[in-house]
């Protein structure tokens, strides 16, 4: 069996322990010392796989999107129609491996982050492009373009608001109820009826 490099799994450990600290912290006020700490490697060893923090965070912004869009995909290749494409994007959003308080802190903190970064803004430029894409390759096949358009933009700004709201740890608790609440709204939407 062969082995496995110490250097993917250290680098790993060091983004594990940057959401974690970012999850217990609330913002990216943490250090690489800190993290460092946390993944049990030393300071000088955090600096020699990253450099500097913001090498880290982006590193750590990018696995979060990339784990994002491995489940997504995972999640088409289960849904037959058009409507599960959609629900499975919403699924996703609020799965286990998504929904958990470390991610949605890292999420809030990467969001204030992005208005500072340009790094971080492109990154999230593309969570939100992909995010887009991914609901409208099933709004696509249930509703004309420009209402398809319409709503997986809603629908995204329902998934980040509920991110946010639950990282303020104010209004909806838990991925279910947060999951029924889109699924209302895409119900009204797709069965051709408006909200009130």
């Amino acid at each position: 069996m062969p082995k496995i490099g110490m250097e993917p799994v250290r680098r790993r450990a060091l983004i594990d322990a940057t959401i974690s600290a970012i999850g217990e912290r609330g913002s990216l006020d943490v250090t690489m010392s800190e993290i460092a700490g946390r993944a049990g490697v030393s300071s000088a060893l955090a600096h020699h796989y990253f450099g500097a923090k913001d090498e880290l965070l982006f590193a750590t912004m990018r696995h979060i999107l990339a784990e994002l869009n491995t489940d997504t995909r995972r999640a088409f290749g289960l849904a037959i129609t058009p409507r599960q494409r959609v629900s499975a994007v919403v699924a996703v959003s609020f799965s286990d491996d998504q929904f958990q308080p470390q991610i949605i802190a890292a999420w809030l903190a990467f969001y204030v982050e992005a208005q500072k970064s340009s790094d971080l803004r492109r990154l999230l430029r593309i969570y939100a492009r992909r995010l887009h894409s991914n609901l409208m390759s099933g709004l696509t096949g249930i509703l004309p373009k420009t209402q398809a358009d319409r709503v997986a933009e809603a629908t995204a700004a329902l998934i980040d608001g509920l991110y946010i709201r639950r990282a303020l740890k104010d209004g909806v608790p838990d991925a279910q109820t947060a999951i029924a609440l889109v699924e209302d709204y895409l119900e009204t939407k797709l069965n051709g009826r408006s909200l009130p």
